[in-house]
């Protein structure tokens, strides 16, 4: 039966179709903002929050292509990446293999997140130690994602998209009758385009984990497919019909992803401030098991003592959010890559759903095995962040593909999408090559 659909050309017609950009909004937030952003602020004070803003912005271009991409060939995006030109090694392109190198950084990083929803809940219910409820945490979400499909997955991320961000804006502002009140010479100060040179190695880390990552712009592909986009536009037959539907549904999946890039950035820079503000000023930079205790300390300061169990509730939603949504994205995109290289069938429906469906399990098992093993979820989740940028440099070689070598004649964007993607592309290559080169 023809899943065919006319897309929706009034704005209200589309936020019915919206739901990728939730997911990723909720996978963003829990290592990139609560941890990396949180401990830069906590380290730099306000001096580079001109970078965190950037880092949420610039990137939604490459999103933007990676989803159109989605929507134009209909299939995934590790199977794309096995059709680029270049280079192969075995079966596979030397691109997935570039991707698998950086993945034990990438364990680490949700390693790390695993061991902040471990601490949260611990301070929550101390009769269970930490590593208990680690393990309790992966148990539950691999069943969760075992059987899931996109719809739980969707409506899971946006409850709590809307719990954390109106936990974090309640202490932004409440933060303003405390004697931690920002001020605009401060936010000012932020944004005149320094970055010392001590801050780098933090700065970078940041750069790649705040804001969409090159993990998430990834993500992005599967999620599009899963909710029907591509099915929608269908096959591209050449007809005129189709690049019309085609166009359509590119304009549902800007609007998905301009509104969850306003999410991410309204928090992530709500984080950082808060970072800044309070810990910053007394010295503190989150570490180790004290991690959620210190960052603790941004509630109990603008709301109080009592607020510490507000701040449980909202860190719990952030850094399960980003659990839970990164247990059903790896699972997708790991299965589809040890499909490309030959090491797992993926080559129908059937084979498809019971590769993710192992990986469902396999993953979060592996992330807290890490976890137990290192006991240090903050320099986890910013060893992530430097594998992340590195990531993002493929990401914008594959965009540059996709833009100018595989995405149809009939589809071409206008020339101010064009001159926004490539403002994207350079800032990523300047942001990403300074740190590089000031790392090594």
């Amino acid at each position: 039966m023809s899943k065919l659909l006319s897309p929706p050309t009034t704005f209200f017609g589309r936020l019915k179709y919206l739901g990728p950009g939730f997911i990723l909004s909720a996978a963003i937030v829990g290592s990139g903002e609560l941890i990396a952003t949180t401990a830069l602020g906590a380290k730099a004070g306000f001096v580079v929050f001109w970078l965190i803003i950037l880092s949420c912005l610039v990137k939604v271009a490459l999103q933007l292509e990676f989803g159109k991409n989605a929507i134009y060939t209909g299939t995934f995006i590790m199977h794309n990446f096995n059709h680029l030109p270049g280079l192969r090694l075995g079966k596979a392109h030397w691109s997935i293999w570039l991707w698998l190198s950086l993945q034990g950084l990438k364990l680490l990083q949700v390693g790390g997140i695993v061991g902040g929803v471990a601490i949260v809940l611990n301070m929550a219910f101390p009769i269970i130690s930490v590593n208990f409820w680690a393990i309790i945490s992966v148990l539950i979400t691999s069943f969760w994602v075992y059987k899931g499909n996109y719809g739980p997955v969707e409506k899971g991320s946006l409850v709590m998209i809307i719990l954390f961000t109106v936990v974090i804006l309640i202490s932004l502002f409440s933060l303003q009758w405390t004697p931690y009140a920002i001020h605009w010479p401060q936010i000012e100060s932020g944004l005149q385009f320094s970055l010392p040179t001590a801050l780098v190695a933090t700065a970078f880390g940041a750069f790649g984990i705040t804001g969409v990552g090159g993990d998430e712009i990834m993500y992005y592909n599967y999620w599009c497919i899963e909710k029907g986009y591509a099915a929608y536009t269908g096959p591209n037959d050449g007809s005129e019909e189709w690049s019309e539907r085609a166009k359509g549904w590119f304009r549902v999946m800007y609007l998905d992803a301009v509104l969850s890039m306003v999410v991410y950035t309204i928090v992530t820079a709500a984080f950082y401030l808060l970072g800044a503000a309070v810990l910053h000023s007394g010295g503190t930079v989150p570490e180790g098991y004290e991690m959620v205790e210190t960052l603790s300390r941004i509630f109990t300061a603008s709301l109080g003592p009592w607020a510490k169990n507000i701040f449980l509730i909202g860190a719990f939603f952030v850094l399960y959010s980003t659990l839970f949504t990164a247990a059903a994205s790896w699972a997708r995109v790991w299965a589809d890559a040890f499909g490309q290289i030959g090491w797992v069938p993926f080559d129908s429906s059937a084979a498809q759903r019971k590769s993710i469906a192992i990986f469902s399990w396999v993953l979060p098992i592996a992330w807290c095995l890490l976890f137990l093993f290192f006991q240090a979820p903050v320099m986890m989740v910013i060893l992530g962040g430097i594998a992340t940028s590195v990531l993002l440099l493929l990401v914008v070689y594959v965009s540059l593909v996709f833009r100018y070598r595989e995405l149809p004649v009939t589809l071409k964007p206008s020339t101010a999408y064009d001159v926004f993607f490539w403002i994207s592309v350079l800032s990523i290559l300047f942001v990403s090559g300074y740190g590089i080169v000031q790392i090594m």
